[in-house]
């Protein structure tokens, strides 16, 4: 049986003020980690030279592990209807596994985002990965099929179709609903390169709203469980 119920939900004190502030300090310190962790797989530099960056991490390790909670970061909300999904693996601010995705919705209510996919995606050389295009995509039209954040939606299925490589680099995804029945929402998507209008990875996903779901506020503007 899932975990996942209305209590998955943690009510915050935080003012939106001070979320933002958190969001832009710890943000920073996540993008820092990010560009570690693209020169560690780009850098030919000498032992000693490796030998000092480890003790450098290892001491920023014992920094940040001096108040670090172990449970997982969750998703939370505050009393203004702000949600946040810090260690969220897409858009995750406080991730640096996360690119991370920012979505934005056209008047058309298709969602959209373009962001740079660097080494640290790469799978067939010089290309995306093709599982980080369906996490990508995955994230991309649970976030559609919630219908900018006024249901919480679940991945029930999604189908992909790899038409081409995807170049590392500036790439773009795009998401439109294409059927609605009941509790199920039908989402078409595709994603490619950020200069060209050919898909190189076309999508599409059923995507469910929970029953316990149907009796949650909408006050917690979460979207995707994913």
């Amino acid at each position: 049986m899932s975990s996942l119920s209305s209590m998955s939900f943690s009510e915050s004190p935080l003012t939106t003020t001070e979320v933002e502030a958190a969001e832009r300090l710890y943000g920073d310190l996540a993008q820092d980690i990010r560009d570690v962790r693209d020169l560690t797989i780009r850098t030919r530099v000498d032992a000693d030279r490796v030998a000092a960056a480890r003790a450098l991490v290892q001491q920023a390790s014992q920094i940040l592990a001096e108040d670090a909670p172990p449970e997982p970061a969750g998703i939370h909300y505050n009393a203004d209807g702000r949600s946040w999904n810090w260690g969220n693996a897409v858009v995750g601010v406080r991730n640096a596994i996360a690119p991370p995705v920012v979505l934005s919705w056209d008047d058309n209510d298709v969602v959209s985002s373009e962001l740079d996919l660097g080494v640290a995606y790469e799978g067939p050389p010089g290309c995306v990965h093709g599982g980080v295009s369906s996490l990508l995509l995955d994230h991309l039209m649970g976030e559609t099929a919630s219908d900018r954040h006024t249901r919480l939606i679940v991945t029930g299925t999604l189908t992909l179709r790899y038409v081409l490589p995807l170049p590392l680099g500036r790439v773009r995804m795009r998401g439109w609903i294409s059927n609605e029945d009941g509790r199920k929402v039908t989402v078409t998507a595709h994603i490619g390169p950020a200069d060209s209008d050919v898909p190189a990875v076309e999508a599409s996903g059923l995507f469910i709203v929970p029953r316990w779901a149907q009796s949650v506020t909408d006050s917690a503007d979460v979207g995707s469980l994913d």
